[in-house]
């Protein structure tokens, strides 16, 4: 793929990971108006993943069996080490999604969240290969890979790989310099190697929707009408290069803010770049636990500890001094599943794509809210 995306004007991409729920299941009703909203408004990017629950069943009822093929652009991944045991169940995923969503071909296919310890399954299971036997035979359109570790492994992933189409990079203002997350780091290898980039956690699983208190006076004294997500995807979205920004919309009303100022797309002016600065280094002291509430630590939990739950109740100490709040969420977590409970296998760790030492965390927060 050339760069010829990264030169349009910077699109919203719908994420579909979190979904409106409803009961025991999604709202699919109101997934119906939040796809035709985004529709109305000129948008066209769809993502979701075979691990993501129901999401690709769900994109089926909502979208898929409601407009025609064409209008819009599918994106889901396949992951070789959640959900699969050998070659062929990390293959069957590619032809259970297509069955999942009914979409006939993929415009955008990815292998799903390479880390250190990972990303050699893709390899071992032939993973590389197959995909690009699917694009020969037109079932994908272009693929990459989205990824949760450093520069020095993506540098030699697409000196290896130049055939990639694009990359999915975890990017936003908070972890820009994050010597872990490396935002900036791996953006700047990405454009080095020519690729184009679809941008994920922008909002950081929602945290910068609802930053420290010090951040929300910055932005409100320079635009108080703005909302606090509208400043981090507009971040990421006047960067060069960028495909799309993924947003995990929930709600309509998420829907409807993130159309309001991305339906007619600003970049971010040299006085708005100069606050982002400033925010930045306020969240460089924050003492917040940075989890996304990805859950991909609670799937194989042998104590099935709700461990973004835990981490939410922390936070709200942490991050603005609501104690008495803070231990209230955490009570209200069944006993034997809470932060005592954790065994130290960390399983949770190898899974995390922050790369967080969760097993510290735990034992942090059990001190912290059950004195």
């Amino acid at each position: 793929m050339s760069d010829y995306f990264g030169k349009e004007t910077p699109k919203l991409g719908f994420g579909l990971m979190r979904l409106p729920q409803k009961g025991a299941g999604t709202d699919i009703e109101q997934v119906k108006k939040m796809v035709d909203l985004f529709m109305e408004a000129g948008f066209t990017y769809f993502d979701t993943a075979f691990v993501y629950g129901t999401s690709e069943t769900d994109i089926k009822k909502a979208l898929v069996d409601r407009y025609p093929r064409e209008s819009y652009t599918l994106a889901t991944k396949l992951n070789a080490f959640m959900m699969c045991h050998d070659e062929k169940s990390a293959k069957e995923q590619f032809y259970k999604s297509l069955e999942r969503t009914g979409a006939g071909y993929f415009d955008y296919y990815l292998m799903h969240a390479f880390m250190e310890n990972n990303y050699k399954k893709y390899d071992e299971y032939h993973i590389w290969d197959f995909v690009k036997e699917r694009k020969a035979e037109g079932l994908i359109k272009n693929f990459g890979f989205s990824f949760h570790a450093g520069p020095h492994l993506l540098d030699r992933l697409l000196t290896e790989h130049p055939e990639v189409d694009f990359i999915q990079l975890q990017i936003n203002y908070a972890d820009w310099n994050d010597p872990t997350v490396s935002s900036r780091a791996n953006y700047e290898v990405a454009r080095k190697h020519g690729k184009s980039i679809v941008v994920m956690e922008p909002v950081k699983g929602g945290k910068l929707a609802n930053p420290p208190k010090e951040v929300q006076k910055l932005f409100r004294e320079y635009a108080p009408d703005a909302s606090f997500a509208s400043w981090a995807i507009r971040f990421v979205a006047s960067l060069d290069g960028i495909i799309t920004v993924l947003s995990g919309m929930s709600s309509l009303a998420q829907m409807e803010d993130n159309l309001s100022y991305m339906k007619n797309f600003q970049p971010l002016n040299e006085e708005e770049q100069k606050i982002i600065r400033k925010a930045q280094k306020i969240l460089g002291n924050s003492a917040e636990i940075p989890c996304t509430a990805c859950h991909y630590c609670t799937d194989g939990c042998p104590k099935q500890i709700p461990i973004p739950d835990i981490f939410a109740a922390a936070n709200l100490q942490l991050g603005s001094g609501q104690t008495a709040q803070a231990k209230e969420h955490y009570a209200a977590i069944p006993e034997g599943r809470r932060a005592l409970d954790c065994i130290g296998c960390k399983q949770c760790e190898r899974a995390c794509p922050q790369h967080l030492k969760i097993v510290d965390y735990l034992r942090q927060c059990a001190e912290m809210l059950t004195q």
